[in-house]
């Protein structure tokens, strides 16, 4: 088992943190921009092509030390009850370690780099909006594009590249609770993939937000993602977890 240490922000998470401001009373026309961090821990399997599969099984306390670079920024607008929703986040991250899989006869060292790069586009409406709450349903697409690379030295003759750009259908849900002056509560949720690129994709998102100033907000919680692509040989299989924090300027 290789034992990847990284730190995956995905730009999945930034969907719901745009929203961390909607529960206070806004506009009816509003523009948000959201630079965020997600610390998340990492597990699940990795094959490239005929390659052994690669089990990770990587705690939040193991991330920092294994990130290469990260970027990661959302958008929002909304219009009424129109809402628009974009997102960019591109991430690389390397880790040595070992493997027992097969074609190897026992632990060998080795190591594994994954390069991820998405952007995420949604529109919606916005179903239900009282003072105190608003609750909207989205949908949208979500371009992937993956790089993983596994060496193992002594069982692969020189390191094994796979490359993977697909597109995902998606389907959101998301309600903001405002339960104290200056203070609210975020819930996200998304399903996706159905097939059309990957096989399936969900992610869960919890935030509690504090309006610092007039026009700016920050938020912490906690996000889980899963993303399960298989073609031609090639699997990535992965479910991260882990805190995520933000901080929103409204314009």
């Amino acid at each position: 088992m290789i034992r990847f240490r990284t730190a995956i922000a995905s730009a999945l998470a930034a969907i719901g943190l745009t929203g961390a401001a909607q529960a206070q009373s806004v506009p009816d026309t509003v523009f948000q921009i959201t630079p965020y961090v997600w610390a998340s821990g990492l597990g699940g399997d990795i094959r490239l092509g005929n390659t052994a599969q690669v089990s990770i099984d990587k705690s939040f306390s193991d991330l920092l030390g294994d990130l290469d670079a990260a970027f990661f920024v959302s958008a929002y607008a909304r219009h009424g009850d129109l809402v628009f929703m974009g997102d960019f986040s591109t991430s690389s991250s390397s880790r040595s370690g070992v493997t027992p899989s097969p074609p190897a006869p026992g632990p060998l060292p080795a190591s594994g780099k994954m390069r991820q790069t998405s952007v995420t586009a949604l529109g919606g409406y916005r179903v239900a909006s009282t003072p105190e709450a608003t609750f909207d349903i989205l949908g949208g697409l979500r371009h992937w594009r993956l790089r993983g690379e596994v060496e193992v030295p002594g069982v692969l003759p020189a390191p094994v590249t796979r490359s993977v750009s697909f597109t995902d259908p998606i389907i959101a849900a998301r309600a903001n609770l405002q339960f104290a002056r200056g203070w609210s509560s975020l819930l996200y949720a998304d399903v996706g993939g159905f097939g059309v690129g990957s096989r399936r994709t969900a992610q869960l998102l919890g935030t509690v937000n504090y309006q610092l100033f007039d026009n700016t907000f920050l938020s912490a919680g906690y996000r889980h993602l899963h993303v399960d692509y298989r073609s031609g040989g090639t699997r990535f299989d992965m479910r991260m977890s882990g805190p995520i924090f933000g901080a929103t300027l409204r314009f």
